[in-house]
């Protein structure tokens, strides 16, 4: 999709959120591979954690970043499938007020080239609240890929045409 050279690229600030029982910053490749994408884009790193796969522990961690004026978009990675303890799309769900059911369809369409079949496991999924973008985006690095490169990078891009997630900021927490 075309960007649009003549108008201004607005950074977003971006809170990533690796949600795993079994990874620690140190070996955690899909959120670098995250952050190192939207650090690229021209975004700001907002706050990076890793939480694991309890939904009471995710709310709570969504609920402090929605919160927070100083993130704009949240990015989590991890918990989207259908075990048991994959639970972050039912955390999601628990602080959304609108979801935006657009945003899985998209990413399952775009995986379905690469993986096929396989991507009817995944529940990525993305919402609004409290005036901030929740995204959330299965754990493995191809899916992050996936995501950022096929939709969250132009989504997120103020120059993006015809439209983008960036001009509607300003009226997400309109009555």
């Amino acid at each position: 999709m075309p960007i649009d050279e003549s108008r201004l690229f607005l950074p977003v600030r971006i809170a990533v959120l690796t949600v795993s029982d079994t990874r620690g910053l140190a070996d955690d490749r899909s959120g670098d591979t995250l952050v190192a994408r939207l650090e690229e884009a021209g975004h700001v790193l907002a706050d990076r954690r890793i939480e694991r796969d309890d939904a009471d522990t995710i709310v709570e961690r969504l609920h402090a970043w929605i919160a927070d004026p100083m993130v704009d978009v949240v990015i989590t990675t991890g918990g989207t499938g259908v075990t048991g303890r994959d639970v972050t799309p039912e955390a999601i769900e628990r602080v959304a007020e609108k979801m935006i059911p657009g945003f899985g369809e998209l990413f399952r369409w775009l995986s379905y080239a690469k993986i096929g079949t396989s991507t009817v496991q995944s529940r990525a999924c993305a919402a609004v609240a409290g005036g901030t973008y929740l995204f959330a985006l299965p754990g493995s690095t191809g899916a992050v890929k996936d995501g950022w490169d096929g939709i969250l990078r132009d989504q997120l891009d103020s120059r993006h045409r015809p439209c983008n997630f960036v001009e509607l900021m300003p009226r997400l927490t309109e009555r």
